[in-house]
């Protein structure tokens, strides 16, 4: 049993609905993380839910911001979705596929570990949101909305993604928080090793957003920052940056597993990529470092490793609304 994981596949574009209509099986008990931004209309979902269990025995999911954006151009039998409404619809919808979301019991994953032993780690899908918590020291949470707009910066979240019925989007995220931790915590008497997935980056070291830095606001919350050793975790995979990464972190591995908009995973697929070579594996995946042993972040701009950062080759211009 091998686990995958990928990330913000973005349906809504033909390019990328194209390519996931390409996707493969693997081997006959294998399992599929999706980690959110899959699209935003419970149509998108479905299709993408109905697609990954053709071709995987299990499959997990948690939202993204996409997924609990409610617009004017939404469905008919949308539109009055909101906040926590748009998100248990969604959960409704994985549930008549059988994917298991963060609303689930864990699962336990039973699998051969990278020295040939069975091994087992628990699954723990998850949904924290974001407080805004990643900025600087000095800009204060009433600040936060302009600081980020003295660059152009603004996520569409602002106007799209509602936290009814809670008053804010802080408000949610903590209530989420809380409400994770209590399942993590029994998870983690288990004794097994964790498998955590969220949508959002766990830490803000993990973040490298050259071209639009003024976006961490939107990008977590350090509520989640040690939850990999609170937890006992194994892996933690996430998404939402558009930019695949791996990270060694106190002996836990961080993947970040987007595949992006189009224009962002182009050069990729121009030297042969596609939906299925983009996968990263999660279980069983490589032996971990010794302690203190742990090597640089891994940047997986074209599906390969490389050590060095990714180039930055063009400016952000200054605009209203920054879409991710």
């Amino acid at each position: 049993m091998s686990l995958w994981a990928i990330a913000d596949i973005h349906l809504s574009f033909k390019s990328n609905k194209d390519e996931w209509d390409k996707l493969k099986p693997r081997g006959p008990e294998d399992g599929l993380i999706l980690a959110g931004d899959i699209g935003e209309s419970l149509k998108t979902l479905n299709d993408a839910f109905e697609t990954a269990k053709k071709n995987f025995k299990y499959v997990f999911w948690v939202p993204g911001n996409h997924e609990l954006y409610s617009s004017g151009t939404a469905p008919e039998e949308e539109m009055h979705l909101r906040g926590e409404a748009k998100y248990m619809a969604c959960v409704m919808n994985a549930k008549k596929h059988g994917v298991l979301t963060p609303e689930d019991e864990y699962m336990t994953w039973i699998y051969e570990n990278e020295d040939g032993m069975q091994a087992g780690a628990v699954i723990c899908p998850v949904f924290a949101l974001y407080d805004y918590s990643f900025r600087p020291d000095h800009v204060s949470r009433d600040q936060v909305l302009d600081w980020c707009m003295e660059e152009g910066i603004r996520a569409t979240d602002e106007s799209l993604l509602w936290p009814t019925p809670y008053a804010t989007r802080d408000e949610w995220c903590h209530r989420l928080v809380s409400q994770c931790e209590t399942k993590l915590e029994r998870a983690a008497e288990t004794g097994l090793p964790l498998v955590i997935i969220n949508h959002w980056p766990l830490r803000e070291d993990t973040i490298f957003i050259p071209k639009v830095p003024r976006f961490t606001p939107w990008c977590g919350t350090k509520k989640t920052e040690n939850w990999h050793k609170k937890y006992h975790a194994k892996v933690v995979v996430t998404g939402h940056l558009h930019v695949r990464r791996t990270d060694w972190i106190d002996g836990v591995r961080f993947e970040e597993v987007s595949l992006g908009y189009p224009r962002q995973w182009k050069e990729a697929k121009d030297v042969g990529n596609d939906v299925n070579s983009m996968m990263r594996e999660i279980l069983p995946g490589p032996h971990p470092p010794e302690p203190g042993m742990e090597p640089p972040t891994a940047w997986r701009t074209l599906g390969t490793v490389h050590l060095e950062r990714p180039r930055v080759t063009t400016q952000l211009s200054r605009r209203n609304t920054i879409h991710t």
